[in-house]
């Protein structure tokens, strides 16, 4: 599995789930790109990521994608494009079935990323990512969550668990590690 943090995080945000991930047998890779500066850190089309993906694919077979708030949309975006090297995708606090603008921290992101939100380029990419994707997956959300809207981070084409969290922090959350366990031993 590989873990992608959400925007301006690390992989040491995920240092308590990977830990937790392999004290119970699993390989939980980071996704070895430093922060997360968005399309800046993957590329336009993640194809930095994609190469990651595929030397971990090319060991192990089909990689589970965890990912954190952006993460985890660029982790379904990847799925899209390269469903042959995903097994499943795991998100957690993912804006992704909605308008960005549907958060708080939509003009962060906007100044942080330089993507604006109604660029064509960028709205293509988000309906890629909003689309069904073609691996299992599972949002895990919360509706009190403060940054996004609950409700986007969710479609009804996939799993959905939800959680009581704010945003900030989920990643290390007894509830999430749980909830990620769940999905991964198939309950």
């Amino acid at each position: 599995m590989m873990l992608l943090p959400g925007l301006m995080q690390g992989e040491r945000a995920f240092f308590p789930l990977q830990r937790f991930l392999r004290d119970r047998g699993y390989q939980a890779h980071s996704w070895g790109l430093g922060r997360n500066f968005g399309a800046r850190t993957t590329g336009a089309q993640a194809e930095q990521l994609i190469m990651r993906l595929e030397a971990i694919a090319a060991a192990n077979g089909p990689v589970t994608l965890i990912g954190v708030s952006l993460g985890g949309m660029i982790a379904r975006l990847v799925a899209h494009r390269r469903p042959d090297l995903v097994r499943e995708v795991i998100t957690i606090s993912s804006p992704f079935a909605g308008s960005g603008k549907a958060t708080n921290v939509w003009r962060f992101f906007e100044w942080f990323t330089g993507e604006r939100l109604d660029d064509p380029a960028v709205a293509a990419r988000s309906a890629e990512i909003a689309a069904p994707l073609p691996v299992p997956s599972t949002a895990i959300w919360s509706q009190s969550d403060g940054l996004v809207a609950g409700e986007i981070c969710r479609d009804s084409h996939g799993r959905s668990i939800e959680i009581s969290s704010s945003h900030l922090g989920v990643q290390i959350r007894a509830d999430v590690f749980l909830a990620v366990a769940g999905v991964l031993e198939g309950r």
